[in-house]
Parts: C-alpha cells; structure tokens; sequence
C-alpha cells in the first residue's frame, strides 16, 4: 500500500482508525503501569497474568451459554488473572519460594489449564468457530468500537486509580517498609496495584494476545528508564512510547498486506527500546559512554596538573 493511500485509509476507513485507537489506548496504560512493574522488579507478572487469564477465559465463554461478547470473555480472563496473581502472592508469602519462581509456576499451570480447555472446546460439534484462540495471538483486525469503548473505560479506571494513589504506589515502589510504619494497608495497596495491572493486561489480549502482553506492559517502561531518573517523567515517557508503538504498530500492518497487527506493535516496541538503550540521554549505551570518556579526559588532566604543580 502506498503512503497516499494509507493517509487517505486513516482518515476515512473506520477499522484502521479503530484499530489505531485501541493499540493507542492499550499502550498508553500499559506504559504508565509498566513503569511500576518494572521499578518493583515484576517484569515477569505481566507474562504469568496474560497467560493465566487464559482457562478464565474458556470458563466464562462456558459458563455465558458459549457467548463470544467481549465484555463477557474479559471479565473470565480479569477474573482468572487476578486469582492467580492473589495465588502467586500466597505462595511467596508463605513459602521460601521466590517472586519470579512463583509468577513461573502460576504462568505453567494456568497456561497448561486454559490450553486444554481451549482444545476441549475447539473440539466439540458446533464450536470449531468459537474464535477463543484469537487470545492467544491476538486479534486486532476484529475490534469494533464497542471493544475500543471498553478498553478506554478500563484504561482510564485503571490510570484514575492510579493518580489518586499516586503517593502510595510510589512508596510502596521504593520504601514500601517505610510505607507501613506510617499506618498503609502495605498489602492491601499491592492488591489494588496488582489489579490495576490486571485490568490493562486482561484488555489487551484481544490486541496482541497471551504470548505478546508481556511485551505491551515491559517493553516501554524499559525503554523509558533509559532516558531519565525521576518517576514521574518515566510513566510519561513510557506511556508516550506505549501509545506512539501501538499507532505505529497499526499503521505498519495497514501497510503491508498480511502482517498481523500484534507482532507489528511488539516490532514498534522493541525498535524503541533498542533505540532508547542506544541514545537514552540518562543510561543510554552511546552517553554513558561520552560520559566515561569525559570523565577519564578530566582525570588525567588533573592527574597532569598535579604532576606539573609537583615538578616546580
């Protein structure tokens, strides 16, 4: 496709503009709540989520009389992942296993479950066209408004929430032992994080799927954090890199005939963290280098000096 007939798609062709919207919006929240994620070290909770919300689900599309209405899939697949996120903690808390171990054995089982449910159901007479594996990659050519509708609505709950408790979710990021001698619910504000995270990575499985989420929620905070040290500035680096890698990822699938509309996305993504680990004005691989250089001039020109201020 030609850039003049892109441009005139994106004006006036309604599914490229809805998908535009919708990977924009998806990579907006997942930026801002990334960037906590990232900062705690819980860059595996977006991978053990997307796949744990896969037999939720298989569930609700059971349970709803096989309905396939969004609304309905989303609120099984919320509903799964936050229980496997709730089981992930418990066996952290109470057992000597660690975070990233038990996010691997959450991830395992859930992904096993949904997967088996997902073939058992893909099985049966009259269910072959269920369209259930579109969570597994995604599918973003299906979203209609009604599914950008939903996923602004959650992502704003979810970006509302998180501004007013803004404060909290930053101490509980850095100091969280501080944030408790200060009277904090500590493990009730992890909860509501956590299921603000929930709540962006269950929306974007229709988009680029239970294998690909982790890159949605990871890949701009990791790119942001090259750029600066201060929290605030990250979230809106990381969200102006989300939502501008989404659109990028749409208009580049418009563009060549047959590239799915996902993979496109984690493509725009991982082009911007490379170039943010190569050009980051704060941990930036070629700065950091310059400043190392800088750095070793300076030394030995004080090294010379006082070698000359010795000599007389």
């Amino acid at each position: 496709m030609e850039l003049g007939q892109l441009l005139h798609q994106m004006v006036f062709d309604y599914t490229l503009r809805t998908i535009m919207l919708g990977c924009g919006l998806l990579g907006l929240a997942n930026g801002a709540l990334g960037a906590l994620a990232l900062l705690r070290r819980q860059s595996l909770i977006g991978d053990s989520l997307s796949h744990a919300a896969l037999p939720g689900v298989c569930v609700a599309f059971l349970l709803a009389g096989e309905s396939k209405d969004p609304l309905v899939l989303l609120i099984g697949a919320g509903a799964s992942a936050w229980l496997g996120s709730l089981l992930a903690s418990a066996i952290t808390q109470n057992t000597r296993i660690k975070d990233d171990a038990a996010q691997g054995i959450i991830l395992a089982t859930f992904f096993g479950t949904g997967y088996v449910l997902l073939s058992l159901i893909q099985g049966r007479a009259g269910a072959g066209q269920a369209g259930l594996d579109k969570f597994l990659f995604g599918s973003a050519a299906s979203l209609i408004e009604r599914d950008v509708q939903t996923i602004a609505a959650l992502s704003a709950l979810a970006l509302g929430l998180m501004v007013l408790f803004y404060k909290e979710f930053k101490l509980l990021t850095f100091d969280p032992e501080f944030l408790a001698s200060m009277g904090f619910p500590r493990r009730r504000l992890d909860a509501l994080l956590t299921t603000l995270i929930v709540i962006v990575v269950v929306v974007g499985l229709q988009i680029v799927g239970v294998i690909l989420m982790v890159a949605m929620l990871i890949a701009p905070a990791a790119a942001a954090r090259q750029w600066t040290n201060r929290l605030g500035a990250m979230i809106g680096i990381s969200m102006a890199i989300g939502a501008f890698s989404g659109v990028a990822g749409a208009l580049a699938s418009a563009l060549e005939a047959n590239t799915p509309t996902g993979p496109a996305v984690v493509i725009a993504l991982t082009l911007a963290m490379l170039l943010s680990f190569i050009f980051g004005a704060e941990r930036g691989l070629l700065w950091t280098w310059i400043r190392s250089r800088r750095s070793r001039r300076r030394a030995l020109a004080q090294g010379a000096d006082r070698a000359f201020a010795a000599g007389d």
